[in-house]
């Protein structure tokens, strides 16, 4: 594909059949990509005898998993956006920089990341919420899981850079090949082969070492526009930071998500016992269901703002913005309303037991009471990504996580101390409802602002 080529693709096709071209295999790829943790979790959940609690103990890893899946977003999601708008200024040679730089300081991340896993995985798995029952589950996984994190830091910080130039069908792929892969070894491993939480993360281990190997030959191969190249592998400050700075949104939203989880799950374990700390799990799993399509659809629209916005074509920008909120608010509302009515078909996906799928039904209404509105939050923050609005993003991320759900957390026990371990699931829609409003308002300010030097005019409505 010619350069001329892609500016006709992203630049001048059909808003509408271009976002469906782009989103969909976006979309698909984050549900593929989800079964890598949850296949996990559904299999260890039906363990005989020991699924209950091996559950819990792999659910108490989520939050080292989260960081490590966020600092490839703090470097691939930050550079791709930066890629995507040179791309529309035509300067595909500063975009190859980019990617070079990005693909470096992904490679020493993943050492770092490595060692300091392998070396404190145990003490950090207490801390969290790993309670002497379940701390032997969480460790064997962990321990297994932090060998490949090399793997998931170039697949999905690489990944990255392939949906930004267009080939939303190759990314999808990226992530489909590991998920088969993970589907077909998973009972292999814990099943036939009798590892339990060791193979589970060992068939995890493998799958995203095979999509690695994926994505890094696309983007050294013929059919990419932008290439990794030796001569810019050398790691510059003018290159790396302007893109670390753009992914500092997401990597605070991610690295909230497992601060988040670590208070969560320490205050689930002093009210509810494990019993609540396992139901946590399958919330957060739920919660995935409802996130990553939508991460999916602003992926998707994010090559489209990010060149238009480069190229200096706000109309296209707009449009972009309007299809992926319309979109956006439709699948969330739809999972929403399922989840109210069928909360035990969800929490029978991943346990057996029925005391925990008796317990996680209520705590499902509770904690995913508003995650509609989460589709509102999911838009405006790729727009501010997209067009490479650093500032903006971290502080949305930080209010909904730092500022609102952190002390709600230690705040509803004291509020509603009748159940304690219930009033803690609902800080999460109430500090969704504060953190969607405050975000509504700054980007009513800030879109119109960005956009005016495109057209003239501050007058557009969104």
């Amino acid at each position: 594909m010619t350069g001329e080529q892609e500016k006709s693709f992203l630049g001048t096709e059909p808003i509408g059949r271009l976002l469906f071209k782009l989103a969909l295999p976006t979309v698909a790829a984050q549900l593929i990509n989800m079964l890598y943790n949850i296949v996990d979790r559904v299999y260890i959940g039906h363990i005989p005898d020991t699924g209950a609690l091996a559950l819990t103990g792999v659910g108490v890893c989520m939050p080292l998993i989260m960081v490590v899946s966020a600092f490839a977003c703090l470097v691939g999601y930050g550079g791709a956006p930066r890629a995507s708008i040179a791309m529309g200024k035509g300067d595909n040679a500063r975009a190859e920089k980019i990617l070079g730089n990005c693909f470096s300081m992904q490679l020493i991340i993943s050492i770092i990341l490595t060692a300091v896993l392998l070396a404190f995985s145990r003490p950090m798995l207490l801390a969290f919420g790993a309670s002497e029952a379940t701390i032997e589950y969480a460790a064997a996984y962990m321990n297994i899981y932090a060998a490949g994190t090399i793997f998931v830091e170039l697949t999905l910080g690489m990944n990255a850079f392939i949906t930004a130039q267009g080939f939303a069908r190759t990314g999808m792929l990226s992530v489909t090949i590991g998920a088969v892969c993970n589907i077909i070894l998973d009972p292999i491993f814990i099943y036939v082969l009798d590892m339990g939480v060791r193979g589970a993360a060992l068939a995890t281990v493998i799958s995203q070492g095979a999509s690695c190997l994926w994505v890094v030959s696309f983007l050294i191969g013929k059919r990419t526009i932008l290439k990794i190249k030796r001569e810019n592998l050398t790691l510059q400050a003018s290159i790396i930071c302007p893109c670390m700075a753009l992914g500092l949104a997401t990597f605070i939203m991610q690295t909230s998500e497992s601060i988040i989880s670590i208070c969560f799950n320490s205050s689930l374990l002093k009210y509810g016992g494990d019993m609540a700390v396992g139901a946590m799990t399958i919330l957060t799993s739920v919660m995935q269901f409802a996130m990553m399509p939508l991460q999916g659809l602003g992926q998707g629209a994010q090559p489209i703002m990010s060149y238009n916005y480069g190229a200096g074509d706000g109309a296209r920008v707009r449009a972009t913005y309007r299809l992926l909120l319309k979109a956006s608010i439709a699948y969330a509302a739809v999972l929403w309303l399922c989840v109210m009515m069928f909360p035990g078909v969800f929490a029978h996906l991943f346990t057996s037991d029925t005391a925990l799928v008796a317990y996680a039904k209520t705590a499902l209404r509770i904690y995913l009471a508003v995650m509609f509105l989460l589709s509102i939050q999911t838009a405006c923050q790729m727009a501010f990504t997209s067009l490479g609005m650093a500032k903006e993003s971290i502080l949305v991320a930080i209010m909904r996580k730092f500022v609102l759900l952190l002390p709600f957390i230690y705040l509803m026990p004291r509020l509603f101390p009748a159940d304690p371990a219930l009033a803690v699931y609902l800080a999460e829609p109430a500090a969704d409802v504060l953190a969607v409003t405050f975000t509504m308002i700054l980007f009513r300010i800030k879109f119109k602002k960005v956009l005016a030097p495109l057209d003239g005019s501050v007058s557009h409505t969104l």
